[in-house]
């Protein structure tokens, strides 16, 4: 059944048991969850049973590893007759103290735990027995479950970490609430940004190689404050505002701005509580061109909001200088009944889009109905 809303068509086409037994829903079969997509694309399940699937990093030869916060593991994906399904998984690493941020470069599996940064070399190669770690950096600063991080190497080739603020609002000391790049062969590190909260995720526009990122407001300040952001880095060592300053101009009230501090104002506010967690620049080409190195994010959605807000996966449309429109591509609230909290998202290497779910453990597949076959992803 399909039925049109906005312009959008909403695809109700997830079957009953689908949508039951996959999801996890409780209604009755009178009752099936709804996914919203958008017109012409189509959603299918990759993985599940996956743990809190967070964070995504996508091998040379296309193995998808997933980090699992909770359980403490990283599985690995294979589709090896790329029917757009799993066919084989291999859990490669485990008894990891959350391990959710994960990024591959050169052939290795880089992966961020309490202290410090290891890798699993060879890893594509050696998926049924990984080998034993190998501990290329030890000077994170620890609380991992206070303070969350994301990871992915950067156009300069060196390891790009952001390292949350391990609280709602206070002072944090170095290098908590900032973003550091390490140069994983030397040791040596710089701070990019500072005077954030929770970065969700980050990475480089193709064309112009700037970096852009997300950061979640603080809680407790209403259903509508402050906004969600959205960043680009124009100055190395800039800050953010965080603490005393959110969004574009709302003051925090426990903490006075220094009168000489330079604050770098967002490039575009999202709504509050949305929980920008992924953040992506599309490099395939099987969707239309209109998308071609946009940028999508996935909102992981709200949890301390009288209503629902975010669950969803959403296109940033971005003129030269400015992120200029938002707009749904897939929602995955049905009402007020979250079907998938979005976390991490991925262009698949036939040009279609992995999307993480912390909710239900799974992984979906975006994908755009009328693709000429063979759209492979372009290479960053």
């Amino acid at each position: 059944m399909i039925m049109k809303n906005n312009s959008r068509q909403i695809f109700i086409g997830l079957s009953v048991l689908f949508a039951q037994l996959i999801l996890g829903a409780t209604r009755v079969a009178a009752e099936p969850v709804m996914i919203t997509v958008s017109k012409g694309f189509g959603l299918s399940l990759f993985a599940s049973d996956l743990g809190d699937a967070k964070q995504l990093a996508l091998g040379t030869n296309g193995t998808l590893f997933v980090g699992s916060y909770k359980k403490g593991i990283i599985t690995a994906l294979v589709d090896a007759n790329q029917d757009g399904r799993v066919d084989k998984r291999y859990v490669v690493a485990k008894g990891l103290h959350y391990p959710e941020a994960i990024a591959f470069h050169d052939g290795a599996l880089y992966i961020a735990e309490d202290e410090r940064i290891i890798k699993l070399v060879d890893i594509e190669s050696r998926l049924k027995r990984p080998g034993r770690p190998k501990e290329v950096y030890d000077r994170l600063p620890g609380n991992t479950k206070k303070s969350r991080r994301s990871m992915r190497f950067g156009p300069d080739g060196r390891l790009y970490i952001a390292i949350g603020s391990p609280c709602n609002v206070c002072e944090p000391a170095a290098p908590f609430g900032s973003i550091i790049a390490i140069n994983v062969h030397t040791g040596e590190s710089e701070q990019v940004v500072s005077g954030v909260r929770r970065v969700g995720a980050f990475d480089w526009s193709p064309k112009k190689e700037e970096l852009w990122f997300s950061e979640l407001g603080r809680d407790w300040m209403g259903d509508n404050l402050p906004p969600d952001e959205l960043n680009k880095v124009s100055i190395v060592g800039a800050h953010y505002g965080f603490p005393y300053v959110h969004a574009t101009n709302i003051a925090e009230p426990a903490y006075d701005k220094p009168k000489n501090l330079t604050v770098v104002a967002p490039e575009f506010e999202l709504p509050a509580h949305v929980g920008p967690l992924g953040l992506h620049f599309y490099r395939g080409k099987q969707f239309p061109e209109r998308y071609h190195n946009k940028m999508f994010i996935a909102e992981n959605g709200s949890w301390n909001r009288s209503s629902k807000v975010g669950y969803q996966i959403v296109f940033l449309d971005i003129s030269d200088k400015h992120a200029i429109k938002r707009s749904t591509v897939v929602s995955f609230l049905d009402g007020e009944f979250p079907v998938a909290r979005p976390y991490s998202i991925l262009t698949a290497p036939d040009g279609a889009m992995y999307i993480s779910d912390d909710l239900k453990g799974s992984v979906y597949r975006l994908f755009y109905k009328n693709a000429p076959k063979n759209q492979s992803q372009d290479n960053d």
